[in-house]
């Protein structure tokens, strides 16, 4: 009977968790695994001790070990959909580098904009100087 109770309380546990679970259902995703598992340790034991496998023993342990992997393959569709929400599509990365590099580009460009106008600056001093120059040489 506290078997069945307690197979109960794994079903509920296993139903009312979703494939794509949120963080806090990952907790009751673990707990469905822990409560699945543990029922399988003493089946095998009275299993091995006995030495003849009983139906009723192994009907058990079945029952037990497709509960647990039922709550695995939640708990690993869990951890694939986190790991997909981390891992960007190409796209996204596409996206993400154009804009670095038009940031890039913009850098640059105002960097050539500065540079440009210290060349105009030297040149129009050049020129000044030149011309002064000029007077002086015409002056003699």
């Amino acid at each position: 009977m506290g078997d069945q109770q307690q197979q109960q309380a794994v079903d509920q546990q296993v139903a009312s968790s979703p494939a794509y679970c949120a963080k806090d259902d990952m907790i009751s995703c673990v707990m469905a695994l822990e409560a699945a598992l543990l029922p399988c340790l003493p089946a095998r034991e009275l299993q091995a001790i006995d030495r003849s496998p009983h139906p009723s023993h192994q009907i058990d342990v079945d029952r037990y070990a497709r509960d647990f992997m039922e709550a695995a393959k939640k708990l690993q569709l869990h951890f694939i959909s986190l790991q997909r929400e981390d891992k960007p599509t190409k796209v996204e990365m596409l996206r993400k580098d154009i804009a670095l590099m038009e940031e890039e580009l913009d850098r640059k460009n105002e960097l050539i904009k500065k540079q440009e106008s210290l060349i105009l600056e030297w040149k129009k001093e050049l020129k000044e100087q030149m011309d002064k120059h000029k007077t002086e040489l015409e002056r003699v």
